[in-house]
């Protein structure tokens, strides 16, 4: 088991990976707009590394066991 392990298979439905990118995101926003823009840069980097992987390189045939 790695520690970051992108290709779980809970994230194998679209609406999982969704929010997924989405919670952090929006918390990326809700950072920068109180004016933290150290933890909004911290999830903001995490929400497109999660698009990155979750939904430009997903391959169904990793969650294939």
């Amino acid at each position: 088991m790695r520690f970051l392990d992108v290709r779980h298979p809970a994230f194998r439905p679209l609406w999982a990976r969704l929010v997924a990118v989405a919670v952090p995101g929006a918390w990326a926003a809700f950072e920068a707009a109180r004016g933290e823009w150290l933890w909004a840069g911290v999830f903001g980097a995490a929400a497109a590394y999660l698009a990155w992987a979750y939904l430009i390189a997903f391959d169904p045939a990793d969650y294939e066991r």
